[in-house]
């Protein structure tokens, strides 16, 4: 049974069936060769046609992957639509697999170098990112309902019996707080349950099949290969243990802020005495002592390094017992009576009465819970700051920390300053604003990310034009960024729509009892001027393209010859497509980095107008003031529908192809990587589709000769998103196997895209990396990729491999008989072109040789 090829597909985003990806036609009649599923299950497997007979030289195998992103509409389709939601999340975590310069061993990252530094930078922005959620929550339970919505007529907005927190004992005091307080820790819960089960579905896979010792040279172990890529690390896909105890870290502090908001509302407003202070100090100290050890332990090998199923440890105990006796504290006080220090805690608290009377005295002030918003605010501003950080170390290393940090340090000094006063220093000038503090604090912090770049110890040669690092090695902070103004816009939507609900039809004319924070106004503001920005940004794009078009359309007319009207035409949709393929590979980069600078300057104001507290009056008789208002008001009730929004299209994605082929790339590079840096993110299916490939081509080629399912060799076949898979498997496979498998790649994102955003795992040396991995002992590499000019995802790679251009179309006008134009298949059909089964023809050759002798490479 010697002399067998398989060919293994594995498909991109766009989930093909496996009939589409075994190449299965139909015949008349509904009769023909149907995909039969031999190894896996319903949810992912390996698929060949039931025609396939044992004696075929070439055996077509397909690898179906996409329902662990997409596939059945079920109603498992809603609880993945639901994990668009924690996008924020998976932005976040990508951000640290784009840090250039990481070590091929992890074991050799020091926590001082350029990586360590910005890995630790990142896992804490991933920390604040829970924290901006919870504190959203906790805003809606603790703020706008248990503290500012005090009557009947408010309580009547919500869903269920929430009347009893306005009259009785639950009115009086801070007794209203302590149920408040229990939204937040349910969504902490609820969190916490969806992500404990997906853990689940990152199931470690065995990488090595366990076979009898056989006489066959390629049969021995391999020595261990010193590593040259991260993704060669052997615990790069098994993070379960890390998972659970960054999990716990990201929950207890979650649950820390969120019982901190009223806990210091009521401690400022009533200084605790007595048994009061005897429950407070302890309390305080066991939230300080979470905060702290989440600090440092984000950063320390025990919980970054990748080991498995590891237990959760003696630090996770010890900050999950610190969380509990907080909390325990934290209601004890919230329950207690007012204390004699200060003045009863029921005159903060907006009038009753507000709802059917807003004329009444001290309904239309704003009674919101004391320090809210500026802890939003704060938490905001220490946000961007954060995120220069990542973004200057990331490109220029340590020393560019210096800038930020400074600036972290003297803000809230200087803020200090100008509103209580220092001392032993003099008064701050009269008419001196926070936003004239905040500004250039932010503006001396945005000076590190123009630092000269710090090279790598090697210098990555480009494979190419266009295959560079992009954004100047400030990738991390882009890409955290963008996730973090999505987490903005979500919440401050969500605390619009509830603060809208609650107030019904009060005061529609004028300001409203319930007052959600002031950065929510600014974040509308933000938003509404963003999209501006967005869409002069696809304007610009579009102008390219068009440019672009006319670049290609000219050249395809200047190299025809004669053409008719017909091929004029066709010469016109080739063009179309060309264009597409250039604006993608050559200027998308940049128009993102663009767009990224205006949302710096963008954010970088509206931070410090919320620093500033002011808000421009609705009232004011035209002016800039009604316009900002206006402008804002629309904004938030956009953001309002937005989380809507993007679970629809997150279920359109899961459910719908035409979706998922033009949003599908975006989902499904945020959730190839593992949860590295926040635990809460929707899950990696790349920890269950990398194993399972890598065990299967294993087990198959470690088959004895005598077994009829044994294979002589392997071509690997990754389209798109399959690539980046195949790629990934086939650094961790051993190099025994390795010898007897040609890797052909098509629709290849490894330079434009994967090369440039994440350099070190496909950065031009790495991928000679896996070059030369593929290298057999005859001195060729074993890898083909094929690419069209037409292609928007599929580019040459330049690592030493084979590059095949392949035509497409095949022609401007029908030949041999057919009507119909040759079809530009741009990113599909390239397992039907005739240069991939010409080459598919000798590698199968070289394959069944015993001793595989290279061929003269071409192109």
């Amino acid at each position: 049974m010697g002399d067998r090829v398989l060919e293994l597909r594995v498909h991109g985003v766009s989930n093909t069936p496996p009939d589409q990806l075994l190449g299965l036609r139909p015949e008349p009649g509904g009769d023909g060769p149907q995909p039969w599923l031999v190894a896996g299950g319903e949810v992912t497997g390996f698929y060949r046609s039931t025609t396939a007979g044992r004696d075929d030289p070439i055996t077509v195998e397909a690898y179906s992957w996409g329902q662990l992103t997409s596939g059945a509409r079920t109603a498992r389709d809603i609880e993945r639509a639901l994990w668009t939601l924690l996008l924020p999340f998976a932005l976040a975590n990508v951000a640290l697999h784009a840090r250039p310069g990481i070590p091929p061993d992890p074991d050799r990252e020091r926590w001082g170098s350029r990586s360590g530094i910005t890995a630790w930078l990142i896992r804490l922005f991933c920390l604040s990112l829970t924290v901006t959620l919870v504190i959203t929550a906790t805003g809606i339970g603790v703020d706008l309902i248990a503290w500012q919505c005090v009557d009947q007529d408010c309580l009547r907005h919500l869903p269920g019996p929430w009347e009893f927190l306005g009259r009785g004992w639950w009115r009086e005091d801070a007794h209203a707080l302590a149920v408040g307080l229990l939204l937040p820790l349910a969504v902490l819960a609820a969190l916490g349950a969806v992500a404990w089960r997906t853990y689940q579905y990152e199931a470690e896979m065995p990488a090595e099949p366990r076979v009898r010792p056989t006489p066959r040279d390629d049969a021995e172990p391999d020595a261990r290969e010193p590593l040259e890529n991260p993704l060669q690390d052997p615990t790069f896909w098994c993070g379960e243990g890390q998972l659970r105890r960054a999990a716990v870290l990201h929950l207890c502090v979650g649950a820390v802020v969120a019982a901190a908001v009223p806990l210091q509302a009521v401690l400022v407003m009533d200084p605790p005495q007595g048994v009061r202070a005897a429950l407070a100090w302890p309390t305080i100290g066991a939230f300080a002592a979470v905060v702290l050890i989440a600090a440092v332990a984000v950063g320390r090998p025990w919980l970054t390094r990748r080991q498995g199923a590891a237990p959760l440890g003696r630090w996770s105990a010890a900050v999950g017992v610190l969380t509990g006796v907080g909390l325990a504290g934290t209601f004890l006080i919230l329950l207690l009576p007012d204390g004699p220090a200060g003045r009863p805690l029921s005159e903060y608290r907006p009038p009753t009465g507000c709802h059917h009377d807003p004329d009444l005295p001290g309904c239309l002030d704003d009674r919101s819970l004391p320090g809210y918003d500026t802890a939003v605010a704060w938490l905001a501003t220490y946000q961007v700051l954060l995120l220069i950080g990542i973004g200057a170390v990331s490109r220029s290393g340590r020393r560019a920390l210096l800038a930020p940090a400074v600036s972290g340090a003297l803000l809230p000094i200087a803020v200090a300053w100008t509103e209580v006063g220092l001392p032993g220093t003099p008064a701050a000038p009269d008419g001196l604003r926070v936003w004239m503090l905040a500004v250039p604090a932010v503006a001396v912090a945005a000076a590190g990310l123009l630092l000269p770049r710090t090279r790598a110890d090697f210098e990555q040669q480009p494979l190419g034009p266009h295959t560079d690092l992009a954004w100047g090695g400030r990738g991390p902070a882009l890409i955290a960024g963008f996730g973090w103004m999505m987490a903005i816009a979500y919440c401050a939507g969500l605390l619009y729509w509830v603060s809208d609900r609650l107030n019904g039809d009060a005061n529609p004319s004028g300001p409203s009892p319930e007052v959600p924070p002031l950065a929510v106004f600014w974040a509308g503001l933000a938003f509404a001027v963003a999209a501006a920005a967005l869409a002069a940004t696809l304007v610009r794009a579009t102008v390219i393209f068009h440019a672009l078009r006319r670049e290609e359309y000219a050249r395809l007319v200047a190299s025809g010859g004669a053409l008719s009207a017909h091929d004029l035409r066709r010469c016109r949709d080739v063009s179309s497509y060309q264009a597409l393929h250039r604006l993608v590979g050559e200027h998308a980069v940049r128009l993102v980095g663009c767009y990224a600078t205006v949302s710096v300057v963008l954010v970088t104001i509206c931070c410090a107008a919320a620093l500033s507290r002011s808000r421009p009056t609705p009232e004011a008789s035209g002016g800039w003031q009604a316009a900002l208002h206006t402008t804002a008001d629309i904004g938030d009730a956009l953001l309002g529908w937005l989380p809507v929004v993007v679970a629809g299209l997150g279920l359109l994605v899961y459910r719908s192809e035409a979706v998922r082929r033009s949003v599908g790339v975006i989902w499904d590079v945020g959730t190839f990587w593992p949860r590295a840096a926040h635990p809460l993110a929707p899950p990696s299916y790349a920890e269950r589709a990398v194993p399972e490939l890598q065990t299967r081509i294993a087990g198959l080629l470690a088959l004895t000769e005598h077994d009829p399912r044994r294979m002589d060799g392997v071509i690997l076949s990754g389209h798109s998103q399959g690539t980046v898979i195949c790629a990934s498997m086939l650094l961790q496979l051993p190099a025994r196997w390795r010898r007897r498998i040609w890797f052909f790649s098509y629709g290849c994102q490894l330079t434009r895209l994967y090369g440039r955003v994440f350099p070190a795992y496909f950065g031009p040396e790495r991928l000679r990396v896996l070059a030369r991995t593929l290298t057999w002992p005859g001195g060729h590499v074993a890898w083909t990729n094929f690419w069209r000019d037409t292609d928007p995802l599929g580019w040459q790679v330049s690592a030493g491999e084979r590059d095949v251009p392949v035509a497409d179309p095949e022609a401007l006008h029908p030949s041999g008989g057919e009507v119909a134009d040759p079809p530009i298949r741009n990113h599909s059909g390239y397992p039907e072109a005739v240069e991939f089964l010409r080459e598919r023809a000798l590698v199968a050759r070289l394959l069944r040789r015993s001793t595989p002798s290279p061929r003269q490479r071409i192109g």
